[in-house]
């Protein structure tokens, strides 16, 4: 993809989100210079953006307008406020993955190239969309069982040609977050094109239904001895990379009180079950719902927590793990000392940096939190306000943390909802001392020990070749030291080259980009 098609893209995002009036940058922002440039020549655009709106709104509805991928941008910049600042990532929390569903006709058609034969031979019945996303839309279909009965299935198809699109715009926010880290040192901390990067991942999971497929398979394996909760059943016979069906959950919705109150369900219960729920999973699978919205969250005729959309999983290994149990474990019991502890071992916080400060840092965080009353104590508040230490501390950014935490933020939020008064830390108490005991406990450390023998097992064996292989490499050090680094004239030749290449690309691409900005905003006004 060329500079120049990147740039035009990006201008005309950055039109509309300056026509729409939306504020997009974080306060006392240092912009680079084009940027800067783009946005004093834009500013009296956003004349046209003002009104009793607010920015959470204009936002929503400007990204909206920019397609698909914007749409999964703003999602995922909702769970960075790292590098958004709290604000932003606020206003972009509640932006609505909604879009106009695509044909019947365009839905069977990809049905029946997905999965190679007719959609006839495929399903009784094939109705129209229930729900239209930016990825995807689903129908509501029947299957013929056994006996000749009709089964209702869900039926999840992508969008016709999203892929290409998706690739077009993750193409140009590369190139964006390429040109951000040259022209913007500062930034290079936040990682822009690893950010860009991890959602470009995220995206390409979400695009093979195979995979989501997959997701609920193994969350159902996870969780099949767990009371009061469930995952839809796959029809891998009729799923494929852009086609998944799946068992039609026939629930309410969990939002729904009214509705869970005239069937039975004892509403303030689920509370804290959805809470231990997602604890459980997250601490002891390493494995989460990461979009656990009420729109993905219903109760079953039996009362139990059926989860739906799998597209967006969270995973955490046994380091992760264990630090969330301990911090979590150490402010609930006003351990401090050890919290901060725990951050150094996890090698969270540098070792140049007192524990004793950052348990000074914690327990500013901690004290106020503990003594509100139980329906403001919050876990999610907790780990947020964490996290805005990193630059005092030179944390390195946790993407898998800051998406626990965000989901956190959502389960707080419909558990809530369920009951006002839910005291989170009475409800997660149970969940994580428990696991501590399991990880920690003295089964825990005759395990480890065990594992450890096998692992000196093993190198014993492995000596004489690690041997070999350092002796070696002295000999291979030893005649670098005597003969010095040496590299043929061809080789230097393409070095340098390439370095002149990427200088003259660099100056050029930079203020083509600029005069772009500036030319685009001038017609705009004009």
């Amino acid at each position: 993809m060329s500079a120049i098609g990147n740039m035009a893209r990006l201008t005309k995002a950055g039109a509309v989100l300056a026509w729409s009036g939306a504020r997009v940058l974080p306060e006392q922002a240092n912009l680079p210079a084009p940027l800067a440039l783009f946005a004093r020549v834009t500013a009296p655009l956003r004349k046209n953006g003002a009104g009793e709106r607010g920015n959470e709104t204009k936002l929503s509805a400007a990204l909206t307008s920019l397609g698909p991928s914007y749409i999964k941008l703003g999602q995922f910049l909702a769970t960075r406020d790292d590098i958004i600042g709290r604000e932003l990532a606020r206003d972009l929390s509640t932006l609505q993955d909604r879009l106009p569903p695509f044909s019947q006709s365009e839905a069977k058609a990809a049905v029946e190239e997905a999965l190679g034969a007719p959609i006839d031979k495929l399903y009784v019945e094939f109705g129209p969309p229930v729900a239209a996303a930016s990825i995807a839309q689903v129908h509501k279909a029947k299957l013929r069982g056994p006996g000749g009965e009709l089964t209702p299935v869900a039926v999840k198809v992508l969008r016709p040609g999203i892929e290409q699109r998706f690739q077009r715009d993750l193409d140009s926010y590369v190139f964006a977050a390429r040109m951000i880290e040259r022209l913007h040192p500062p930034s290079r901390r936040l990682r822009p094109i690893a950010v860009v990067d991890t959602l470009a991942k995220s995206v390409a999971i979400e695009m093979d239904l195979r995979m989501e497929a997959a997701a609920i398979s193994e969350m159902a394996e996870n969780t099949k001895n767990d009371e009061g909760f469930r995952v839809p059943g796959v029809d891998w016979a009729r799923s494929a990379r852009r086609v998944l069906t799946l068992e039609w959950i026939d629930a309410i919705p969990i939002a729904d009180r009214e509705g869970l109150a005239a069937a039975g369900h004892d509403v303030k219960s689920l509370g804290p079950r959805l809470m231990q729920t997602f604890l459980r999973h997250a601490m002891r699978d390493g494995f989460f719902h990461a979009d656990m919205h009420p729109g993905n969250l219903f109760i079953d005729a039996e009362g139990r927590i059926v989860a739906v959309d799998f597209g967006i999983m969270g995973r955490l290994g046994l380091k992760e793990r264990r630090f969330l149990a301990e911090i979590l474990y150490g402010f609930l019991k006003r351990d401090y000392t050890r919290v901060a502890e725990v951050h150094f071992e996890a090698g969270y916080v540098p070792r140049k940096h007192a524990v004793a400060q950052f348990a000074q840092a914690l327990r500013a965080i901690g004290e106020p939190i503990m003594d509100r009353p139980a329906s403001e104590i919050s876990m999610a508040q907790l780990l947020g306000q964490l996290f805005q230490y990193t630059e005092v501390f030179d944390m390195q950014t946790r993407p898998e943390l800051l998406l626990l935490q965000k989901t956190m933020v959502v389960v707080e939020g419909v558990g809530r909802s369920l009951d006002p008064e839910l005291n989170m830390w009475v409800v997660s108490e149970p969940v994580v001392k428990e696991w501590m005991e399991k990880e920690f406990g003295a089964g825990a450390q005759f395990e480890a020990a065990a594992q450890g023998a096998a692992s000196v097992g093993r190198l014993m064996g492995d000596i004489p070749r690690l041997l070999g292989q350092a002796e070696r490499t002295a000999e291979a050090l030893s005649a670098m030291a005597e003969d010095g680094l040496r590299l043929d004239n061809h080789t230097v030749e393409r070095l340098a080259e390439a370095q002149a290449r990427e200088g003259r690309a660099s100056r050029v691409g930079i203020w083509i980009g600029a005069l772009a900005l500036a030319a685009i905003a001038l017609a705009l006004l004009f």
